[in-house]
């Protein structure tokens, strides 16, 4: 398959291969969240943060100077996708560059866990991901609601995010936005299993999940880079937020939020980011 920029001619390569399973596992010894999952470690007794008005994202930065950035990065996350009108500071600046983009999936078994701040399903084995000749092991993929980004300031009811992790320690998220719309059967194993109870962590052995069908159809993504959208809201994080919307039918979004609500970081601003967007095609 090949990834042509859909306003310009340029063209880049795009592999998509293979049927996986539900889970990705953050490293052996972390039991990290969402986007950080590949980074953060999560049982350092690192400070309690939340999504509440004491510990909520207002006041992150000034809960440890591990989460200095949280309040002082110039490069943080979630963005609004189509941000700023015209002529003011942060007006979306959109660039198509070429962009190399390889999956592979292998079957694994469902590992899956509440992290009190969001439902997460862990890889015990890595897929990949590589991005410009790099190589990012996916570990986990996890759950806001509302959407942490938003399209032309429009938040939606919620986005998964599939977090990878290189090597050399780089992290790279695959964002994919969800509406309200048909109930949608890829999910249906994980829901069948939802742990209600902040850290409970359920291993599936029969339970096989195929990842990509929890994507869209189209591969077209907006890619810009960002940070974690949680705390340490490290910096340098690869984003590649898809265009296209995947849904959920109402149950499975009531579902989702009888257990966790509330669970998204505002918009940051662009502060003259550039976003580019590439179409990827299938041949």
């Amino acid at each position: 398959m090949q990834i042509k920029s859909t306003r310009a001619a340029i063209t880049a390569t795009a592999i998509l291969a293979g049927i996986v399973m539900a889970g990705c596992a953050p490293p052996a010894t972390q039991a990290p969240h969402k986007d950080e999952a590949p980074a953060a470690a999560a049982h350092q007794e690192a400070p309690h943060w939340d999504y509440g008005q004491t510990a909520g994202p207002a006041s992150w930065g000034k809960l440890s100077p591990e989460y200095a950035l949280c309040g002082e990065g110039r490069s943080q996350s979630p963005i609004d996708l189509a941000a700023g009108a015209s002529g003011t500071t942060d007006a979306l600046k959109l660039s198509y560059s070429p962009a190399s983009l390889h999956i592979v999936h292998h079957a694994h078994k469902a590992d899956v866990m509440n992290t009190g701040h969001s439902i997460q399903v862990n890889y015990p084995e890595a897929d990949t991901l590589t991005v410009g000749g790099e190589t990012f092991a996916l570990a986990q993929y996890h759950f806001h609601s509302p959407s942490e980004h938003t399209i032309d300031g429009k938040q939606l009811p919620m986005e998964m995010h599939l977090g990878h992790k290189s090597s050399a320690g780089r992290l790279a998220v695959v964002g994919v936005l969800i509406e309200e719309g048909a109930r949608n059967a890829a999910f249906d194993p994980i829901w069948a299993n939802l742990p209600k109870a902040q850290g409970v962590s359920q291993h599936h052995e029969a339970v096989t999940v195929d990842v990509d069908q929890m994507l869209p159809k189209s591969h077209a993504a907006w890619r810009y880079d960002g940070s974690l959208t949680t705390p340490p809201c490290s910096e340098g994080v690869k984003w590649f937020v898809m265009r296209e919307t995947i849904q959920m039918s109402a149950d499975q979004i009531a579902a989702f939020r009888g257990i966790l609500k509330g669970n998204n970081r505002p918009i940051q601003p662009l502060n003259g980011r550039t976003i580019m967007v590439d179409s990827i095609q299938e041949d």
